[in-house]
């Protein structure tokens, strides 16, 4: 009985190696720059501390908002602030006063 081998060359011994080092690149590429890549993380996560930042300034905006409307709110109502509400709705000054429009 005869048998054929077939002798193994260098380069076919490199072909797997080859094509799994490519497929690899492949997905380590974009692992780090695709879509939901590292470097897309990154991104994200400075857009979410801008946001943050600017929904703590709009938070204390409303807190502001929402210490002047208790002010108005009857028994606890001031004087100074009321007397700055009406000024302002009816465009009123005294004639000692100076106004300064924005």
């Amino acid at each position: 009985m005869r048998t054929i081998q077939k002798r193994k060359t260098v380069l076919g011994r490199l072909i797997v190696p080859a094509v799994t080092v490519a497929v690899l690149s492949y997905f380590l590429l974009h692992a780090q720059t695709g879509r939901y890549g590292s470097e897309a993380k990154l991104a994200l996560n400075r857009h979410l501390a801008e946001r943050n930042a600017e929904y703590a300034e709009l938070l204390a905006k409303r807190h502001k908002l929402e210490q002047r409307v208790q002010q108005l709110k009857d028994g606890t109502l001031e004087k100074d602030m009321l007397d700055e509400r009406a000024r302002q709705a009816l465009n009123v000054a005294r004639d000692d006063e100076i106004v300064i429009l924005r």
